[in-house]
């Protein structure tokens, strides 16, 4: 490949207490917890909009609590709290969810529904970091890494504005891709152990007629009702039994990748129907996306008229609404001090320095923690290795893919997100290394903020 020396240049300088790169499920909570925490804060995003797979690419928020349903008398707890429920209790406010609706069937994969209005979510969040002090640098790409020996000293930013470096004293990944990380020089892997995905809203719908079609061939396998377009008891997710299903139907939706599950809080309108796709490499291969991209927007046009084809009350459906790009479960797996084990998961293990709780499994009901308890995320698992102020959160951490079908999920994600803000402001303040905080004040810390904590 040919190269081209960049000229050297001056950048101007902005200087931060804590930088957090990406402003999605994680990286919205981790703003809010370190601006909380009194550090100055810039949250950059390359979007225009924040709350990434929130609001791209998920079917509802997993799981603010234990799996009790599928446990009889098991105690049922909410173990994510603090800024992720606020989160919850601002959408309910403005009809922006189906608040924690327990599932009527399907309970031995998740407990409760917690559905989004994908567009409130992106108000909500945006105005709740204003309203926190969050210096929001959006349609910002991060472009580089500064450092020195084992610090991180800033990033090199690009926008409509320019190129600028941004310098701080404690940095957070939250990208998801692990761009951070990777620029300052952290170890790393490209697993590509998963399929990446584009999900659409999808109007012109009912949700009734959907569920009636399931259940006609006996095949609704996960039910839940809460609020929907102002009222309480109305269907929010169904999916359905694919054995069970025509093949005819079934048949298209397996070559496009698209399950039967979808949730809304709206009448009329499914809020998430996924399209996913395999690709031959890791999602950070810019050629190959381009790929999936195109063939991911042939499969939502596919899936539109599967549903016109065979499902009453769908001959009306359109597309309402996509994600700006694809969608990834993980990007690049980053070395961390700590690297949870699917053991850790399904035996409910819990640490010393445990920054969360958490008790939903993506593989359920094949994969189940023990007895509807709940694990702990240690927070040397978001100590990026080799660095002494950078942190990561969210779907970068945990190499083995059976225990990422846990730790990769949306709500631990938002857990992840709280604690590494939380660590990061307080090492700022503090002028220490992510590894010289004592366990003992991040815990009180958290504590205060409201997080649930299942250790001692």
């Amino acid at each position: 490949m040919n190269t081209y020396v960049e000229p050297a240049r001056q950048l101007p300088v902005r200087e931060f207490d804590v930088v957090i790169a990406g402003g999605g499920t994680a990286g919205v909570v981790a703003a809010l917890a370190a601006a909380r925490q009194g550090a100055e804060t810039v949250l950059i995003e390359a979007k225009g909009y924040l709350g990434g797979i929130v609001v791209e690419g998920g079917t509802a928020l997993h799981s603010y609590y234990n799996l009790w349903k599928a446990f009889p008398g098991v105690e049922k707890r909410q173990v994510v709290r603090g800024i992720p429920q606020e989160i919850v209790d601002r959408l309910a406010a403005v009809g922006g969810t189906s608040g924690h609706a327990e599932m009527l069937l399907g309970y031995d994969y998740d407990s409760v529904c917690t559905a989004i209005d994908t567009e409130i979510y992106k108000l909500v969040a945006f105005e709740m970091l204003v309203e926190a002090g969050v210096s929001v640098y959006v349609n910002t790409y991060l472009a580089g890494a500064i450092v020195e020996g084992s610090r991180v000293k800033g990033v090199i930013a690009e926008s409509h504005s320019g190129r600028e470096a941004i310098l701080g004293r404690s940095f957070v990944d939250c990208t998801g891709y692990g761009d951070l990380a990777a620029h300052a020089g952290a170890g790393y892997s490209e697993p590509n152990d998963y399929a990446v995905a584009n999900s659409i809203g999808v109007g012109g719908v009912s949700l009734e007629r959907y569920h009636e079609f399931l259940d006609s061939y006996d095949a609704v396998k996960e039910y839940s009702t809460g609020m929907r377009s102002g009222r309480d008891g109305q269907i929010v997710r169904l999916m359905g039994i694919s054995q069970k299903l025509p093949p005819e139907f079934m048949d298209e939706a397996r070559a496009i990748g698209m399950a039967t599950v979808t949730t809304t809080v709206h009448d009329d309108y499914f809020m998430f129907v996924k399209l996913n796709v395999r690709m031959p490499t890791s999602p950070t291969n810019r050629d190959e996306a381009a790929k999936a991209e195109l063939e991911l927007r042939r499969r939502q046009a596919r899936a539109i008229a599967l549903f016109k084809k065979h499902v009453p009350g769908c001959e009306n459906a359109f597309i309402a609404r996509t994600s700006p790009s694809l969608c990834i479960r993980r990007g690049r797996l980053i070395t961390c001090d700590y690297d949870i084990t699917l053991d850790d998961v399904l035996g409910g293990r819990h640490f010393a320095d445990d920054v969360m709780s958490y008790g939903f499994h993506d593989s359920a009901p094949r994969l189940q923690i023990k007895d509807g308890g709940t694990y702990g995320i240690p927070y040397r698992a978001l100590c990026v290795a080799g660095l002494d102020n950078l942190l990561a959160s969210g779907m970068m951490i945990t190499s083995d893919h059976d225990a990422h079908m846990s730790t990769r999920n949306t709500v631990c994600c938002m857990g992840q997100g709280q604690a590494a803000g939380t660590a990061a402001a307080i090492c700022a303040q503090r002028g220490c290394g992510t590894r010289e905080l004592p366990y003992a004040d991040l815990r009180r810390a958290l504590v205060a903020s409201g997080v649930y904590l299942e250790n001692g």
